[in-house]
């Protein structure tokens, strides 16, 4: 499509060159080009690249325009063009993940900031639904929870083992009423809707706990795309949004005063989220409680643990470390072909 002498190109995402052009482009905005997206789009003026942006599911990123052309356009036309391409898709709520400098400039467009981590980054929606609707959609989930002191513990549980269940059920013990968000997002070997069964299934003795789907504001693609993807916003600026969007929005909307977390030997990334809790949260008054991995027989249990016996067909060690639930899933025939992705899958999470 041509505007002026401005002509709108899709890149191919197979083309090296094309690609390379993209990466070349961004460098000069300290923004790295991943192969984590959907759909990636140009901006040519008199044959010239000027302006770029990438559609990643339900996130628009990598969003620059020339410096010498700021101002006159050219955000809102790769936006614009961004956006109708997540409508042609199906997707009709939009987030942007952006530094604080360049927030302002997708405010005028008519998105609204979901929250910051200064001076790292900035997240910001539009579209069909809110973090606010979210926010009401949870409490109004959990109103049937007993009253008084509430924790909450976010979990990928891939698989769900005895060390989840020890954190959570210590949390049971010191809390009147629990909150367990299972991370949603599609990045472990396990999908969601399993990895959710099987916390329902292992945590179904307890009265006093929620299991509930995390959703797109929990460790998910918009908060924190480097858990899945290490894309080129830093650890730190990931973590920090994802814990301030916890404790300014959710952990108020489901009167939330303190969260459980494991300790952390393994993993940098989530090392590093534990930290950010730890130095955010008590800030907006919320308790970090920070466990010591289970050991069993001297061993730390871990999710990671259980999937390597897996690979090595040590279904004993395995049944020592997991609940029964779980481990009857996984003798099943229905986890068959995950066993089988599990086997050849060296992911952390």
């Amino acid at each position: 499509m041509m505007w002026g002498n401005v002509e709108e190109r899709v890149i191919d995402l197979d083309n090296e060159r094309q690609v390379n052009m993209i990466r070349e482009f961004l460098a000069a905005f300290d923004l790295s080009y991943t192969a984590q997206v959907d759909y990636t789009m140009g901006l040519f003026k008199d044959g010239t690249l000027v302006a770029t942006g990438s559609l990643s599911g339900e996130v628009l990123r990598n969003i620059a325009i020339d410096e010498s052309l700021q101002g006159e356009g050219y955000t809102a036309a790769v936006v614009s063009h961004l956006i109708g391409e997540a409508s042609r898709r199906g997707i009709f709520h939009y987030f942007i993940f952006t530094k604080p400098a360049t927030a302002h400039l997708f405010s005028a467009l008519g998105f609204t900031e979901v929250g910051r981590a200064e001076p790292f980054a900035v997240l910001l929606e539009s579209g069909i639904g809110s973090i606010d609707t979210y926010c009401r959609e949870m409490a109004n989930a959990a109103k049937g929870l007993p009253h008084g002191k509430r924790a909450c513990l976010v979990v990928n549980c891939n698989p769900f083992t005895l060390g989840h269940k020890a954190v959570i059920a210590k949390a049971a013990a010191e809390n009147d009423a629990v909150i367990v968000l299972v991370v949603s997002e599609e990045g472990s070997v396990f999908p969601f809707p399993i990895r959710l069964q099987l916390v329902q299934a292992g945590l179904s003795e307890f009265n006093n706990i929620l299991v509930l789907p995390g959703g797109k504001y929990i460790v998910s693609a918009a908060t924190f795309p480097g858990y899945f993807t290490r894309g080129s916003e830093t650890v730190t600026a990931q973590t920090s949004l994802d814990a301030m969007i916890f404790a300014k929005k959710i952990a108020p909307a489901l009167g939330i005063t303190s969260r459980y977390v494991g300790d952390e030997p393994y993993c940098l990334v989530t090392r590093a989220y534990n930290e950010a809790l730890s130095e955010i949260l008590p800030q907006h008054g919320i308790v970090v409680n920070m466990m010591e991995r289970l050991a069993i027989e001297g061993e730390p249990v871990s999710a990671s643990r259980v999937r390597k016996l897996i690979s090595e067909n040590k279904w004993d060690e395995i049944r020592k470390l997991v609940p029964e639930s779980t481990y009857n899933y996984l003798k099943s025939a229905d986890a068959a072909p995950i066993i089988d992705k599990v086997i050849h899958n060296k992911a952390r999470h």
